[in-house]
């Protein structure tokens, strides 16, 4: 594996990290940011940047104007935007619309991408994901699907309550997944003014970084033509994979910037602070914490940058991918706990961007899979021998 930077991503990554520093950071204090995320006007003006600055949108094929990225060069772009909260949201890069990119790029038709995809890339259509409903419903086992999809001469009738649906307030169009009369389950997309559908209310959450929040949707007898099923009937299960393995991926990224922005305060803020007669950092119990979070922080972007090289051979990276997520989110999580604890006082105050990042960072061990949901399915695999762990990796160790 050869991780070493052409001259040509060098000086993406060098764009990418001044136009945070220049462009998206000044707006982090923006009375637009609200606790449901940054407003659409606020969304529009960073995406207008964004785009005047040619860095909008960079995972999508050129084709539809972004810059065509491969996953290696997504890690490092995504970690520079997301040295700001306001960094993915500004590049277009956050969840949901980053994976739904992805899927349509992967499995819609023709007509469907020049429908919704290219004004997605253009970042003049936000999007969302509605998967999650309440109990008894799908969560972490998707399995568990309830919303239903019944068939009514040329349309189906689509049934259900979803809830955490991110970016649902404002979206323009939504991946529906229903279980079909057979068990099966499909991915359909729909306008989200269709008749039949409600945003019930926006859900109040930790996370603030997010344009639209999260909301609970109803889908009341919601009409959908045949020719708006993404791909085929009954591959949702299978569809979902294709979205989720890289989704987890892109989210280790993104906060990997958000983790060494908490890390630099701290590291800051223990240079310059005084205590018993000497700076912070000389004193071990700080020095100590400075030197995990530099450790922490090479770990998760080795296994980003891991299992993204693996991507980008075309394995399947499941199991891969299952386990840069957990070890990438717990490891950014102890990085920003521990530089509010370095912080001390300010550290639970917004007198830095720290305590938002924290918040913020706090679900990310939830979101795209528990940790512990990626544990057991990882043991699983380990003790009958499908860890599916790519022959191309076995060849690099």
């Amino acid at each position: 594996m050869d991780f070493s930077l052409t001259p040509d991503l060098i000086d993406l990554r060098e764009r990418t990290r001044r136009f945070v520093a220049d462009e998206v950071v000044p707006f982090e204090g923006d009375s637009r940011q609200t606790a449901h995320g940054p407003s659409e006007a606020l969304r529009d003006e960073l995406v207008a940047r964004a785009r005047a600055a040619g860095l909008l949108t960079p995972h999508a094929s050129r084709h539809y104007g972004g810059l065509g990225l491969t996953h290696v060069e997504k890690a490092i772009v995504f970690e520079e935007a997301g040295y700001s909260p306001l960094g993915p949201t500004a590049l277009n890069i956050h969840a949901p619309d980053e994976g739904n990119v992805h899927l349509l790029e992967a499995v819609a038709s023709e007509a469907q991408k020049e429908r919704w995809l290219r004004p997605m890339v253009e970042g003049r259509l936000r999007s969302c994901f509605a998967m999650t409903e309440p109990p008894p419903g799908a969560g972490a086992d998707p399995g568990m699907l309830a919303t239903t999809a019944r068939r009514d001469g040329d349309d189906y009738v689509i049934d259900g309550l979803k809830w955490l649906i991110t970016g649902a307030e404002g979206a323009g169009v939504a991946i529906v997944m229903a279980r079909m009369e057979d068990g099966s389950a499909t991915m359909f997309l729909t306008d989200m003014d269709r008749p039949g559908i409600e945003v019930v209310r926006t859900m109040d959450a930790l996370d603030t970084c997010f344009t639209g929040g999260h909301g609970v949707v109803r889908f009341s007898g919601v009409r959908i033509p045949a020719s708006d099923v993404l791909g085929e009937i009954g591959k949702g299960f299978r569809y979902a994979q294709v979205r989720l393995a890289p989704a987890r991926l892109t989210d280790c990224m993104r906060w990997l910037g958000q983790a060494r922005r908490a890390h630099d305060v701290a590291l800051d803020h223990a240079r310059r602070r005084h205590a018993f007669g000497r700076p912070l950092g000389d004193h071990e119990g700080v020095s100590f914490m400075l030197a995990d979070n530099e450790m922490d922080l090479t770990t998760a972007r080795l296994h980003i940058w891991h299992t993204a090289w693996l991507l980008d051979q075309g394995e399947r990276c499941n199991f891969e991918s299952s386990r840069a997520k957990v070890v990438c989110s717990e490891a950014e999580w102890r990085v920003v706990d521990r530089s509010v604890q370095i912080l001390g006082g300010q550290g639970v105050t917004h007198e830095t961007v720290v305590a938002r990042i924290f918040a913020d960072m706090r679900a990310f061990r939830i979101y795209d899979g528990p940790s512990e949901v990626h544990r057991w399915s990882m043991g699983r695999k380990l003790v009958s021998g499908r860890t599916e762990v790519a022959t191309s990796r076995r060849e690099a160790v």
